[in-house]
């Protein structure tokens, strides 16, 4: 009896973390869009998504020595430099450029084609999509192609770019992630919650340096509003949201870690069009619809035995 328990124990947290990081990235991020759309009155694009990463990494990293956690080496280091720089600095510095023109709802509706594209930059590595697979990552596609006619999209050009280079992003650090660099070198971070510290503060920190350069100036005493959505991004977005992602990319499958992609475009846009005053045409909830759909398919045939 008592090894039954001893061995069910762990298995039972386990599942209980994953199950709370789902819940994470599914509900959380699917609302923080609209928080960094709120935030933006008094924090500008990159200074906004660079401090809340550098404040969420500096309290992660704090909590985990006081846990007892080593500092990361200077391979470590290297890697979250660059998944810092591919995930933080690309995704979500050009998620916020993005929304300055954008509404949230469309926004979130767009990120939904990752999945397909993580996908696809799984075959150099020798990963062949299935037909199924391949069905959803063409579905997801035409999805985006149909969003980006829409009126949102289509009165922005540099907001439809910010947004293919924040997907495309955020694609790659994830696949480096799990299969490291084209020429081998693997990308391993410091283990645990450091390893996610250490990520926040190099992407952050790169945000804050462009911000500085691109003569980025807050608004100082911030809008109340404002200063609440960029508290909540810290926390929410950044130490919970983000670290559960990552958490998802290292013990799950690349199906399940990207579950999210379908749930927040839903969540994204309710909440843009009831709490903040955005318009969405039937259209484009119809191309939101076709990418969500795109993505169920390739989830299902990730779970299908080959």
């Amino acid at each position: 009896m008592s090894r039954t328990l001893s061995l069910s124990a762990p298995a039972a947290a386990g599942s209980g973390l994953i199950a709370a990081c789902l819940a994470a990235t599914w509900l959380i991020w699917g609302s923080t869009y609209l928080a960094i759309k709120w935030a933006l009155v008094s924090f500008p694009p990159f200074f906004q998504m660079g401090s809340r990463f550098v404040v969420a990494g500096v309290l992660l990293a704090a909590w985990a020595r006081w846990r007892g956690a080593a500092w990361p080496d200077r391979s470590q280091w290297f890697s979250a430099a660059v998944l810092g720089l591919l995930m933080i600095g690309g995704g979500y510095g050009a998620t916020a450029v993005a929304q300055t023109t954008i509404s949230s709802g469309l926004v979130v509706a767009f990120i939904a084609v990752a999945p397909a594209l993580v996908t696809l930059m799984h075959m150099p590595y020798g990963a062949r999509p299935s037909r199924l697979e391949a069905a959803g990552i063409a579905l997801g596609l035409v999805g985006v192609l149909a969003l980006t006619q829409g009126q949102g999209f289509a009165a922005s050009l540099p907001g439809l770019l910010a947004m293919c280079v924040a997907c495309l992003a955020w694609a790659l650090g994830t696949v480096w992630s799990v299969r490291g660099l084209p020429g081998g070198r693997a990308l391993t971070l410091a283990s645990g919650a450091m390893g996610y510290a250490s990520q926040m503060l190099a992407g952050g920190l790169m945000l804050l340096a462009v911000s500085a350069t691109m003569g980025e100036t807050p608004q100082w005493p911030p809008d109340a509003r404002a200063l609440a959505s960029w508290v909540y991004l810290v926390v929410a977005g950044s130490l919970i949201g983000f670290s559960a992602y990552m958490v998802l990319v290292q013990r799950t499958s690349p199906a399940l870690a990207a579950s999210y992609a379908f749930v927040n475009p839903v969540i994204g846009l309710l909440l843009g069009v009831t709490l903040g005053g955005e318009f969405v045409s039937r259209g484009e909830w119809i191309a939101a619809g076709v990418i969500a759909a795109g993505v169920v398919l390739i989830l299902l045939a990730k779970r299908t035995p080959r």
